[in-house]
């Protein structure tokens, strides 16, 4: 079986896998980095969003083949340290979790939006196709919001 090495949260992980083994079950079940949530299997629901080089990416869909030598950042990754990103400063201001199955992967959205822009519209935000169950959409677009503003 083919061993893949990558930088996962920082630090330098190899692992075998066969080559396309989604990078989603590498994490959670070869790695135990559970953050990435399954939710589809098919990237329409977003809920495992995670970074490839700052890049936001689905790992349900992303084969561990493709990740290799390469940086994958998920929601444990995201805070530096004990200092939370300035997504999830907000969204605790924001109050935004209701069951919060959805939150890592819309939070590395919506970081993965503001590495590349900073000054945001409601059309940029519209753009996040992350799906919430509880359709607390409102506050996700606040916390955004309130997140640009301390960039």
């Amino acid at each position: 079986m083919p061993t893949y090495t990558m930088i996962v949260n920082g630090k330098p992980v190899t692992v075998e896998a066969p080559a396309d083994m989604a990078l989603l079950w590498v994490l959670r079940d070869k790695l135990g980095v559970r953050g990435p949530k399954f939710g589809c299997g098919i990237g329409v629901c977003r809920a495992c969003t995670s970074h490839l080089n700052g890049a936001e990416i689905q790992p349900c869909v992303t084969p561990v083949a493709e990740c290799s030598g390469q940086e994958v950042t998920t929601i444990e990754g995201l805070a530096s340290g004990d200092d939370l990103h300035p997504v999830q400063e907000a969204w605790l201001e924001q109050d935004v979790a209701q069951c919060g199955y959805c939150q890592p992967g819309q939070i590395m959205a919506a970081a993965a939006l503001l590495r590349t822009k900073q000054e945001i519209t409601d059309e940029d935000i519209d753009r996040i196709a992350n799906v919430c169950r509880c359709g607390t959409y409102f506050r996700i677009r606040q916390a955004i919001k309130s997140a640009a503003a301390k960039m």
